[in-house]
């Protein structure tokens, strides 16, 4: 529980510093015969800024009750 804890809280504070990230993927436009025509679109993947704080707390949380339990 408490190693699944430091995971969760480090996972967030990633999340807090990080707000997304960019790839690039390629699609194909047209392929008639021997031609072929490729677009690179650059896509966001954003995640909202208190999921990073909601997984925080998560992880404090199981950190604390992990410590009272023993």
């Amino acid at each position: 529980m408490k190693t699944f804890g430091i995971i969760l809280t480090i996972l967030g504070i990633v999340m807090l510093i990080w707000t997304g990230f960019s790839y690039t993927e390629t699609e194909k436009v047209v392929d008639v015969g021997p031609l072929e025509v490729n677009a690179e679109k650059e896509k966001q993947v954003n995640w909202p800024t208190y999921t990073g704080g909601i997984l925080v707390i998560a992880g404090v949380v199981l950190i604390l009750m992990d410590r009272k339990r023993t």
